[in-house]
């Protein structure tokens, strides 16, 4: 990630809402803790770091995932980096069960450039996103198979944290990603030759075939 965060590793920030104290410990991990005399006062990991949360090609924020058990999964949080004249923890919440939503304000990304990911990048993966950007734009690819060059890189570089897909995923992007312009065509023809066969079919049967200009 960017290497001016890195200044903000080995340091923790705290946050103090209603019993319940927050750390957040850049690079390393999420905890919490019940400010309370009870005998079995909640303590524990809300996330450790994992991966950075990328859109629109800028880093918005950090994943601290893998905290400790919650019913039948892991806790976890994202921390929205927002500019700020200090360094704090300016806010949590936990907008679903198990999990949090930290904003962490800091003078290190005030700079408009600041959390672009391009810049971080070795010069062999700049390269191959400039390939990306000029392949879509001569419309070579679509923008589906221009994201996941994106997402490739992004894991190439350690940003992200490749996930192995389920074959039930699989099979239904195989169904539904077309990541050039000749692929999509050329599964339109296979598709229009199917439809012109069903029809037929139906006609044989006798039954009336529904559908409009779109399908």
């Amino acid at each position: 990630g960017p290497a001016h965060l890195f200044r903000l590793a080995g340091k923790c920030f705290s946050f103090v809402e209603s019993t319940y104290k927050y750390e957040f410990c850049p690079f390393h991990n999420v905890t919490q803790h019940e400010q309370s005399f009870r005998w079995n006062a909640y303590s524990g990991i809300l996330g450790i770091w994992h991966e950075w949360e990328i859109d629109n090609n800028t880093f918005v924020g950090m994943w601290m995932r893998e905290g400790d058990s919650c019913e039948t999964k892991s806790r976890q949080t994202k921390v929205h980096l927002v500019c700020g004249k200090s360094n704090k923890l300016a806010y949590v919440s936990e907008p679903s069960t198990c999990v949090y939503s930290l904003t962490f304000e800091t003078p290190l990304v005030c700079h408009p450039h600041s959390l672009l990911v391009y810049p971080t990048l070795t010069e062999a993966l700049q390269r191959k996103w400039d390939e990306a950007e000029q392949l879509l734009y001569d419309e070579l690819i679509t923008d589906q198979g221009y994201k996941k060059i994106l997402k490739e890189i992004f894991e190439e570089a350690g940003l992200l944290k490749a996930t192995e897909d389920s074959e039930a995923e699989k099979q239904s992007k195989k169904t539904l990603e077309f990541e050039t312009v000749e692929k999509c065509s050329k599964e339109y023809k296979q598709l229009s030759e199917e439809v012109k066969k069903l029809r037929v079919l139906l006609g044989q049967h006798g039954i009336a075939y529904q559908g409009n200009s779109g399908e």
